[in-house]
C-alpha cells in the first residue's frame, strides 16, 4: 500500500467494559471461591489495555502492524485497536514557520536579506509518515531551498538608469512574488503529503554591505525624479506666463528681454531656496 487509508476502529467505550469485567471479575472470583487461578485471566485485561487509543480534533493516529501500515484514524474520538499495532500521532493542525534570514543574490546579483513565512498542515498520513525520514524538518529545508530560488527569479527593485526594467520585483510586487513563492513551496512538499496554505515574505532588505550605497541611490533617484517634474511645471508656467502676456498685450518683449525673463522665472521656479526679489524702479531701456 502506497497511499492513505483512513479507518475507523472499534468502539473504544464498549472495549472498556469488556476491560472492566476481565479485569474486576476475576479478582471478584478469586476472593470469593478462594481460588487463586482466576488470576490469570488479569494479564489478558491489561493486553487489551494497551488498545485503547484517544484522537483528539485535528489528530491523527497512523497504525502499523509489525512494519505493515494498516490504516490512519483521523476522526476524533475513543477507539480500540489490536493491542500489537504501533501507533504514530501526526497532528493535522495548521503549523506557522517563520524561516531564518538569509543572505541570497537577486537575479542583478545584489545580496539581499530575505525570510519567509509559511503556513502549512499534513494532508497525507502516509506520506509524511513514510515518504520522507522527518516532515517537519523537511518542510524547513525545502522551504529554505525555495527561498532562494525564488530571489534569484526577480530582482530586488527595478533600475531604470540602467536599462534594468522588470515588471516583477521582490520589493514592490508582494502579491505575485508571494503567489510565485506558495507553489515553488507546494510543488517541493507534496512529496511529504504537505498542504501550503499561505507562503508570504516576512522580510526583505539589502544585505548590510550594500545597504548603505543603495539608499543613497534610492534617495539620488528620487531626487532626480523629483526635478524632472519641477523643471516640467516650471517650463509649463513659463510657457503660460509669456502667452498670457503676449495674448492680453500688457507689455511687449523683444526676444532679448524674453531670454531674461525665462531665465530669472526658471531660477525661480526650479530653485531649492527662496529668492530675494530686486525691485526694478528704472524703464525697459535702463
Amino acid at each position: 500500500m502506497k497511499e492513505e487509508k483512513i479507518i475507523i476502529p472499534a468502539n473504544g467505550y464498549l472495549m472498556l467494559l469488556v476491560f472492566l469485567i476481565l479485569f474486576f471479575g476475576p479478582i471478584v472470583m478469586a476472593v470469593s471461591t478462594k481460588s487463586p487461578k482466576y488470576i490469570l485471566i488479569i494479564p489478558i485485561a491489561i493486553i487489551i489495555a494497551i488498545g485503547f487509543i484517544m484522537v483528539q480534533p485535528n489528530n491523527s493516529r497512523v497504525l502499523l502492524l509489525f512494519g505493515k501500515y494498516v490504516g490512519t484514524v483521523k476522526k476524533n474520538g475513543f477507539y480500540w485497536v489490536n493491542p500489537f499495532y504501533t501507533k504514530k500521532k501526526i497532528s493535522l493542525r495548521a503549523s506557522n514557520f517563520d524561516s531564518e534570514r538569509l543572505k541570497v543574490n537577486d537575479k542583478l546579483g545584489n545580496p539581499v536579506m530575505i525570510s519567509t513565512i509559511l503556513v502549512w498542515r499534513v494532508q497525507d498520513t502516509y506520506k509524511a509518515a513514510f515518504d520522507v525520514d522527518n516532515f517537519e524538518n523537511f518542510v524547513r529545508v525545502q522551504t529554505d531551498a525555495a527561498v532562494r530560488k525564488l530571489a534569484s527569479m526577480y530582482p530586488y527593485d527595478n533600475f531604470a538608469d540602467e536599462g534594468h526594467v522588470e515588471d516583477i520585483t521582490l520589493r514592490s510586487s508582494v502579491n505575485e512574488v508571494s503567489e510565485a513563492l506558495e507553489k515553488e513551496i507546494d510543488e517541493r512538499l507534496s512529496i511529504a503529503g504537505i498542504e501550503v496554505l499561505e507562503a508570504r515574505i516576512g522580510y526583505l532588505a539589502y544585505a548590510q554591505e550594500i545597504a548603505n550605497a543603495m539608499l543613497k541611490r534610492q534617495q539620488a533617484t528620487a531626487i532626480v525624479a523629483a526635478r524632472h517634474k519641477i523643471v516640467e511645471g516650471a517650463v509649463s508656467m513659463v510657457e503660460m506666463a509669456l502667452a498670457e502676456l503676449g495674448k492680453k498685450e500688457i507689455v511687449n518683449l523683444d526676444e532679448e528681454r524674453k531670454a531674461a525673463m525665462v531665465s530669472n522665472l526658471m531660477v525661480i521656479l526650479c530653485g531649492d531656496k527662496d529668492a530675494s526679489p530686486v525691485l526694478n524702479t528704472g524703464t525697459l531701456n535702463h
